[in-house]
C-alpha cells in the first residue's frame, strides 16, 4: 500500500515538474565503469528534408521516438542489476554511453567512430596491428535498422568489436565473414518467415501477394519468403515493395495505388506484408481510403504491435490482421523503473548530483545525447513499456557481461584476472554463448542468432473498438495453431480460400497453366499410371509387374493369366473336340467293321483307316494349347498337329493321285498303280512324313517357341503364352500339308463323275476346300485376336479343318454304310480306277460286241 502512495506521489511529482522544467534525464544516459558498453538507440527520428545535405555537417534529430529511449532504459537497467550483483561481475562494474541514431546512417557514424577511438582521446589510430588497441567501449549494443547494423556491422567487424543488435533481423547479418563480430538476441527474419510460410500450407493458402518496405528489412524479407515459399509450393501473384514516406510524393501514391490495384482485381485472398511500420501505416491508410475488398494480412512483427497502425479509423474493415510475435520474458518491474528514472531526472536536487556534462563527455562531436528526452512526461512513454523487443534489448546487456565473466574468470569470490580485456577478447567467448536473462536461457548459435519462441497473434476487435492481440499459436521449430479460436472476418466466420486452382482430387495431377505452378487444371491418371503425391505434375507408371485402374493413388501386383481350361471358349472348343473325334472314331470303327465292303477298298482301304487314325490324332493335338504354357507344352504344339495332319492329308494324296493319273494319263495309270497302291504307297506316306518331321525338327532347334510372360497385354494381369519367335519358321511348317491340299485339290476338282457311280474325287476337292478356307481365315483372324485367345483361334482352326475333312470325305461312306447299304456294291464303286486301263478296253470291248448283236 506504501509503495503504491510513493510511486503516485513520484508520478504526480513528475507530472508537476514537468509542466514547470526540464528534465535531466538525457545525463542519466551515461555511465562510468571499469569496462564501457556503447549503445546506438533510436531516440529521435529522421525528419523531411534531413537527406538533403550538401555538405558533410553534422544531423541532429528533434522529432522524439519513445520506443529508443525505452530500449536504452531496459540496457541501463540491465547494467545497474549486473552492477548490483555478484553473480557475474563481482568487484568489476559496468558502465554505459547510450547515444542516438535517428535511424540514419551519417548520425550513426558519429558515435561509431567515437566508440572505437583510444581511451581519452578522440583518435582512432591506423596500425598493422590492432591486437593490443584499448578502444572506449569493449563492446556496441544496437542498433535497431536492419540498415544500419549491415553499415556497423563491417566496421566493428574489422576491429572484432562485439556488437549485440537488439532489433536487426535480415538474414545477411547472419553472414560470418562480412559480420565476424556480429550477434543478436532476437531470431533472424529467416525464422519468422518459415513460421509465416508454414502457417500459409497449414490452411492451403498457395496463391497470395507478398508486399515489403523500400528498405533492407522489406527487400530481404521478400527474396527469402520468395525463397521458402516457393519451396512449399506456394505461389506469389503480385509482388511489390512500398515507398517510405516521404513528403506528398506523389509517385509514391501511384505506387501504392499500383499495388492495391492488382491485389484487388486479382483472386487473391491473403496478403503477406513485411513492411517496415510507417509503410505499413501509409498502405492501409490507402485501403481504408479506396474501400479495398477485405483481406487476410500476415503481419510482419515491426508494425503488427504498432499503434500507428492500429489507431488509424477504419482499420477494422480490412479484414483479419494476425502475425507472429516474439515471446520474451516479462519484466514486470520495468514500469516502475522508468516511472523512477523520470521521477529522478524531474528532481532537481538529483540533477544537480549529476552535476554539467563533463568536457570530455564529445558532445561538441556527437552532439548532446538526448536532447528530446528532457521534454518528455509519462503520457509520451507509456504506450511502449510492454514492447516485446525491450527484452531484446535487456538480454544484450548480459550477453555482454557473460562474455566478461568468462574472459575474467569471474567466480563468487570476485574475477582474479587483472589483464584488461580486449574486445576482441570477448568475441571468441560470444560465439555457442550461453547466458540467461530473467527466466530465460538463451545461446548464441554460430551466426550470432538465438532461438527464440514465437507467438501467433491475432487483431481481436472488441464492441468498445479496442484490440486485443489474441495468442492463437506459437512456432518454434514446428507450427502449433488452435484454429477454435481464430475469428475471420465477414458475418460467417467462414475460413477464407486463397488458391488459384481448385485442389485436386485423388487419382489427379497437375497440369500447370502459365507461369505460376499454382495455376493448374486437375488431369486423370490412366490405368497403367497412379498419382504418387499431390505435387507431382505428372502421373506415375506402375512398375512392370503392377496395375493400376483409372483415377488410382496406388498399384497393385498383377495375377497370372493363361488360356485356361475353365474358359467358356475353351469349353466350347472342347465340346467340339469330343464330337470331331466322336464322329472321326465312330467312323474308324465302322471302316475297320466293314473292311471288305467296296465303299472301304474304293476309299483306300487300309490307307483310309490310317488317315482316320492320323484325324484323330489331330483332334488330340490341340489339348496342348489350353492350361498354363510349359516349355514342353510349347515344343509339342505344332509338331503333333503338323506330322499327323500330314499322315492324313498323304493318303488323300494318293487317292487324289491315283484318280489324276487314271483321268489325265489313261494309258500310263496301270503302270503307275502299284506306286500309288499297298505296300509300295506306305513308303510314299512315310516319306512325306520324314519330309514334314524334318521341316518340324529344322523349326525347333532353329526357332524354338519359348514361355513368355507379357506384363503390358492385359490391363490386371500377367499373360503367359507361347511366343513365336520367327513367323516364316512357323509358315514353312504348314508347306508340306499345304502343297499336299493342293496337288490334292488340283488333281480331283476337274473330274467328271460317270452316270451310276460313285465319284471319289468330288469328297476329296470338297475336303481341301475346307482345308484352304479354313486356314486362310485363320490368319487375319489369329493376327487380330488378343494374345490371351490366340490358342484358341489356333484350336478351332485344328478342329474345324479336321471337321472338314472328315464330313466331306469320310462321313458321306459312313452314311452309305449304314442308310445306303444298297449301293455298298461292286457295280456302284466299279470305276477305271478298280479295273485297270487293260479292264477298261475289255469292258468297253464287250460293251459293243453286246450293243452290235442286238
Amino acid at each position: 500500500m506504501w509503495g503504491f502512495l510513493y510511486y503516485l506521489g513520484l508520478s504526480l511529482g513528475l507530472a508537476c515538474s514537468t509542466a514547470q522544467a526540464k528534465l535531466c534525464l538525457s545525463r542519466q544516459l551515461k555511465l562510468n565503469g571499469d569496462y564501457i558498453l556503447g549503445g546506438l538507440f533510436p531516440f529521435g527520428i529522421k525528419e523531411d528534408g534531413v537527406l538533403e545535405r550538401t555538405q558533410p555537417k553534422g544531423v541532429l534529430c528533434t522529432k522524439f521516438s519513445a520506443l529508443g529511449l525505452l530500449w536504452a532504459l531496459a540496457m541501463k537497467m540491465a547494467i545497474e542489476e549486473i552492477n548490483s550483483s555478484s553473480a557475474l561481475l563481482p568487484g568489476v562494474s559496468l558502465g554505459y554511453d547510450l547515444y542516438d541514431t535517428c535511424t540514419l546512417p551519417m548520425v550513426t557514424m558519429k558515435p561509431s567512430l567515437l566508440f572505437m577511438s583510444r581511451i581519452g582521446s578522440r583518435d582512432i589510430g591506423a596500425y598493422c596491428n590492432y591486437t593490443q588497441y584499448l578502444p572506449r567501449v569493449v563492446a556496441v549494443v544496437g542498433p535497431h535498422s536492419s540498415d544500419l547494423a549491415l553499415i556497423t556491422g563491417k566496421f566493428f567487424g574489422f576491429f572484432l568489436m562485439p556488437q549485440v543488435s537488439y532489433g536487426a533481423s535480415t538474414d545477411r547479418l547472419s553472414n560470418r565473414e562480412l559480420y565476424p563480430s556480429f550477434f543478436r538476441t532476437i531470431p533472424s527474419d529467416r525464422v519468422q518467415l518459415q513460421a509465416i510460410v508454414d502457417l500459409l500450407s497449414l490452411f492451403n493458402w498457395n496463391w497470395v501477394a507478398a508486399v515489403g518496405s523500400d528498405d533492407e528489412y522489406g527487400r530481404q524479407g521478400l527474396s527469402i519468403f520468395s525463397t521458402l515459399a516457393n519451396s512449399r509450393s506456394i505461389c506469389i501473384a503480385h509482388e511489390g515493395t512500398l515507398p517510405l514516406p516521404r513528403v506528398q510524393d506523389s509517385q509514391d501514391l501511384g505506387k501504392v495505388e499500383s499495388i492495391l490495384r492488382q491485389i484487388n482485381q486479382s483472386s487473391v485472398k491473403v496478403v503477406v506484408l513485411f513492411s517496415s511500420e510507417a509503410a505499413a501505416r501509409n498502405l492501409f491508410q490507402y485501403c481504408i481510403q479506396t474501400k479495398v475488398t477485405p483481406k487476410v494480412w500476415v503481419a510482419s512483427d515491426s508494425w503488427l504491435v504498432s499503434e500507428q497502425v492500429s489507431r488509424l479509423p477504419g482499420i477494422q474493415r480490412v479484414g483479419t490482421i494476425l502475425g507472429f510475435l516474439l515471446r520474451s520474458s516479462p519484466l514486470p518491474e520495468f514500469s516502475d523503473y522508468v516511472n523512477q528514472c523520470l521521477t529522478q531526472a524531474a528532481n532537481q536536487t538529483f540533477c544537480d548530483t549529476l552535476g554539467e556534462a563533463p568536457p570530455q563527455s564529445h558532445d561538441d562531436v556527437v552532439g548532446p545525447q538526448c536532447p528530446q528526452c528532457d521534454d518528455i512526461s509519462h503520457k509520451d512513454i507509456e504506450s511502449g513499456l510492454l514492447h516485446h523487443q525491450t527484452f531484446a534489448a535487456y538480454a544484450a546487456a548480459y550477453s555482454v557481461a557473460q562474455a566478461l565473466h568468462l574472459s575474467l574468470g569471474c567466480n563468487a569470490s570476485g574475477c582474479p584476472s587483472q589483464n584488461r580485456i580486449r574486445p576482441w577478447e570477448l568475441v571468441s567467448k560470444m560465439y555457442d554463448l550461453r547466458f540467461s536473462a530473467r527466466s530465460l536461457t538463451l545461446q548464441f548459435d554460430n551466426s550470432g542468432n538465438v532461438d527464440m519462441p514465437y507467438d501467433l497473434k491475432l487483431w481481436v476487435w472488441h464492441s468498445n473498438k479496442k484490440l486485443e492481440l489474441l495468442t492463437v499459436g506459437s512456432f518454434q521449430g514446428g507450427l502449433k495453431l488452435n484454429r477454435s479460436q481464430i475469428r475471420w472476418h465477414g458475418q460467417s466466420n467462414e475460413e477464407p480460400v486463397s488458391r488459384c486452382s481448385r485442389e485436386c482430387e485423388e487419382g489427379q495431377v497437375r497440369r500447370i497453366k502459365g507461369f505460376h505452378s499454382c495455376c493448374y487444371d486437375c488431369t486423370g491418371c490412366k490405368a497403367g499410371t497412379y498419382m504418387q503425391n499431390r505435387d507431382n505434375l505428372s502421373c506415375t507408371a506402375c512398375e512392370h509387374h503392377q496395375w493400376s485402374p483409372d483415377l488410382s493413388t496406388q498399384c497393385f501386383p498383377r495375377t497370372i493369366r493363361f488360356l485356361a481350361w475353365g474358359e467358356p471358349v475353351v469349353i466350347a472348343l472342347l465340346l467340339l473336340l469330343v464330337l470331331v473325334m466322336g464322329l472321326s472314331l465312330a467312323a474308324l470303327g465302322l471302316f475297320c467293321y466293314h473292311w471288305a465292303s467296296p465303299v472301304v477298298r474304293a476309299s483306300g482301304g487300309n490307307l483310309s483307316c490310317f488317315g482316320l487314325g492320323c484325324l484323330t490324332l489331330v483332334c488330340l493335338s490341340v489339348l496342348q494349347f489350353p492350361g498354363r504354357p510349359s516349355r514342353v507344352s510349347c515344343l509339342a504344339q505344332q509338331p503333333l498337329f503338323h506330322l499327323t495332319l500330314t499322315g492324313c492329308l498323304s493318303t488323300l494324296f494318293l487317292k487324289s493321285a491315283e484318280i489324276f493319273l487314271a483321268s489325265e494319263f489313261p494309258g500310263r495309270a496301270g503302270r503307275l498303280r502299284n506306286w500309288l497302291h499297298e505296300p509300295r504307297a506306305w513308303l510314299l506316306v512315310t516319306l512325306l512324313l520324314l519330309m514334314e518331321g524334318a521341316l518340324c525338327t529344322w523349326y525347333l532347334l532353329a526357332f524354338p517357341p519359348f514361355v513368355m510372360t507379357d506384363w503390358q497385354v492385359l490391363p490386371r494381369e500377367a499373360l503367359i503364352h507361347c511366343r513365336v519367335r520367327s513367323w516364316f519358321s512357323f509358315g514353312t511348317v504348314h508347306m508340306v500339308n499345304v502343297a499336299l491340299a493342293f496337288l490334292c485339290f488340283l488333281g480331283t476338282f476337274m473330274v467328271q463323275s460317270q452316270a451310276g457311280r460313285y465319284n471319289v474325287a468330288r469328297g476329296i476337292t470338297f475336303a481341301m476346300l475346307v482345308y484352304f478356307i479354313t486356314w486362310i481365315s485363320f490368319v487375319p483372324l489369329f493376327a487380330n485376336v488378343h494374345k490371351l485367345y490366340q490358342p484358341a483361334v489356333q484350336m478351332a482352326a485344328i478342329l474345324l479343318c479336321a471337321l472338314g475333312i472328315l464330313a466331306t470325305f469320310y462321313l458321306p461312306k459312313c452314311y452309305l454304310l449304314l442308310w445306303e447299304s444298297h449301293l455298298n456294291t461292286q457295280e456302284f464303286f466299279q470305276s477305271f480306277l478298280e479295273l485297270g486301263p487293260w479292264d477298261r478296253g475289255k469292258d468297253q470291248e464287250g460293251k459293243a460286241a453286246k450293243k452290235e448283236s442286238q
